[in-house]
């Protein structure tokens, strides 16, 4: 029983998705999750429409999708999220969500995103 309980763990398969990947797109997604978890230490993993690793505090907070030339950090109600750096480059059209799109060799501003996700994880609270 206890293998079927391990097979289901979400941060047990986010962290069997960063080893498959095996490139800059694991790398990056482990780096975002580490800032995420930092933040937030009390955040909960999740593992959703089979295969996106995603993040929850009072609701969602964001998602980490994987794609063959980026990892797309998804807000889930960014478009209400104050972003005074301009992190967002991403589904800016849509009237909640934002998104970041990091690319192989992107820098992470980790003050701006921890602020975002402080920011996110707030407006899920109130």
């Amino acid at each position: 029983m206890k293998d079927a309980q391990q097979e289901q763990n979400p941060s047990r398969k986010i962290d069997e998705r960063i080893a498959e990947l095996g490139d800059w797109r694991g790398d990056m997604l482990s780096r975002i999750r580490v800032l995420i978890r930092e933040t937030a230490p009390d955040i909960v993993e999740e593992w959703k429409w089979r295969g996106v690793p995603t993040w929850y505090r009072d609701g969602m907070i964001c998602t980490g999708e994987t794609y063959k030339d980026k990892v797309k950090m998804t807000f889930a109600k960014g478009a209400s999220l104050p972003d005074p750096t301009g992190l967002f480059n991403s589904s800016l059209d849509g009237n909640v969500r934002r998104a970041i799109d990091f690319r192989e060799g992107d820098a992470i501003d980790e003050e701006a995103l921890s602020a975002l996700i402080r920011a996110a994880v707030a407006r899920n609270a109130s």
